[in-house]
């Protein structure tokens, strides 16, 4: 997913690629340690998201921040 800005936070990123349905569901899914960033568990949804970064969900997709 291309970024307009420095960066993303890490929850408002899960919902506008579609990962998650809702902030709620965002901050469950990386408080549970479903959410691996830059290939180690990301447990802090205000994580600071920039181009090179890779997000992926345990068991479901993969996504580079560009």
């Amino acid at each position: 997913m291309k970024i307009d800005t420095e960066y993303l936070k890490l929850d408002s990123f899960l919902k506008a690629v579609n990962a998650v349905a809702s902030g709620g569901e965002a901050k469950m899914a990386i408080q549970d340690g479903f959410v691996i960033v830059n290939n180690e568990v990301e447990t802090r949804r205000g994580r600071k998201l920039r181009p090179g970064d890779t997000v992926e969900i345990k068991g479901g997709a993969r996504y580079s921040v560009e």
